[in-house]
């Protein structure tokens, strides 16, 4: 009975006693509090519930460090494609250029008259008599060809001509003393006309060798070249004993210009055209005559607008009896300015050339382009006039992209203020 009573004691029992007979302590067994003998939380479990709330906050901290900055960068990435593609352009206004400043344009500077010389006949340059510079009178002899075999043809034809004509005073002789015998009816009619007949040949067969002799003889005369005209030698390609070849297909024995008065030569814009008129004067200026200015008249026009250049070819007339202008030289030629209001300008690079003509770009108020037809004056090259088209308040896009289109939004640079005065 004491047995089951106490149970524990049975299990002490079973343990080997400690050193000194002790029994294990107390705090092997599972203690109890207060709340009905429920067992206490394990300090195990707890460490691990707070290393598991930790690891999610540094988990959902790393989540949150790397979201952010990538966040920030595709913000910024949507800003800069936002930012880019609004194009930036500078712009200017266009400003007035001097007003009564003329029309100045290249002109090219030509003889009044003007020749190449060819020989006529084939042979070998006998001599030259005319160099280059040399002024020469009209009819004078520039040089001349030996041609033996041209004048061994002359002498064959005198001789075929000197022939013929004795033929002729036999035919002549014979007709008549027919002609005498048929009115006492010794010969017939048909013998009659025969001999006449024959009389006739022979004085066409005179006719044609006299022909021929006076061909031959014009063609000796060609052995002398003769200036066409009153001019000046600017060429001579020729030498003694040279072979000349008749005709253009030989070589160009002398080249002479009229230079007592020049053409002068200019293409006005079509812009101006109208302007220009017959009798009208103009100033030319030529390189080697520096602050001299020669007055040159205008004789004629084309009347006509070049389909390629657009312009107007006028013909002009200057005097040059001193010779102080040299010809085929260039000059510039200043005509009284047409209109005394002045007229806006712009850089050249400004201008679009498009299938619906000349045009530019303008920015609006609303930073909006429009592309504007324009129509242009006189090229200075780096700048143009703009006869209509544009106002001097316009913002006109300089170094336009030949992309440009009109109806996009645009952005002004900072520095168009400072191109705009320049």
């Amino acid at each position: 009975m004491n047995q089951l009573k106490l149970p524990a004691d049975q299990n002490a029992a079973k343990d080997p006693p400690t050193a000194g007979g002790s029994t294990p302590p107390a705090a092997t067994q599972p203690a109890t509090g207060d709340s009905g003998g429920q067992p206490l939380a394990s300090p195990t479990g707890s460490r691990r519930v707070v290393v598991i709330t930790f690891a999610v906050l540094i988990f959902i901290g790393a989540l949150a460090l790397g979201f952010i900055p990538r966040w920030s960068q595709h913000q910024a990435a949507e800003a800069n494609m936002i930012e880019l593609a609004i194009p930036t352009v500078s712009v200017l206004s266009p400003t007035y250029g001097a007003p009564g400043d003329g029309l100045t344009l290249p002109a090219e500077i030509r003889p009044w008259r003007e020749a190449s010389i060819y020989a006529r006949v084939n042979g070998y340059l006998k001599d030259w008599q005319v160099d280059i510079g040399a002024h020469v009178q009209q009819n004078q002899q520039l040089a001349e060809i030996e041609t033996p075999d041209l004048d061994q043809q002359l002498d064959q034809a005198s001789a075929q001509l000197a022939l013929a004509r004795a033929n002729l005073r036999l035919a002549e002789i014979t007709d008549n003393r027919w002609q005498a015998l048929l009115k006492t009816a010794a010969v017939t009619q048909q013998d009659a006309d025969t001999k006449t007949a024959g009389r006739e040949t022979a004085s066409a067969s005179v006719a044609a060798d006299q022909a021929n002799v006076r061909r031959l003889e014009q063609l000796v005369s060609y052995e002398k070249i003769i200036a066409p005209f009153t001019g000046v030698i600017t060429l001579r390609e020729v030498d003694i004993g040279d072979l000349i070849i008749a005709g253009n297909g030989g070589q160009e024995m002398f080249h002479m210009a009229q230079t007592d008065k020049l053409r002068v030569y200019v293409r006005v814009p079509e812009p101006d055209a109208l302007g220009i008129a017959v009798g009208q004067t103009a100033d030319l200026v030529t390189p080697e005559s520096p602050g001299r200015a020669f007055t040159a008249t205008i004789i004629t026009t084309s009347e006509a607008i070049s389909p390629v250049s657009r312009t107007l070819l006028v013909e002009l007339e200057v005097d040059n009896s001193k010779n102080q202008i040299l010809p085929y030289s260039y000059g510039d030629l200043t005509f009284t300015a047409n209109h005394t209001k002045p007229v806006l300008m712009i850089p050249a690079d400004s201008v679009l050339f498009r299938a619906q003509g000349l045009q530019v770009g303008v920015v609006g108020p609303d930073d909006i382009v429009e592309l504007r037809s324009i129509q242009e004056g006189r090229d200075f090259g780096q700048k143009v006039e703009i006869l209509s088209g544009l106002t001097p308040a316009d913002r006109v896009i300089i170094y336009p992209s030949d992309s440009l289109i009109g109806g996009i939004k645009v952005r002004i640079a900072d520095d168009s203020s400072s191109v705009a005065k320049k």
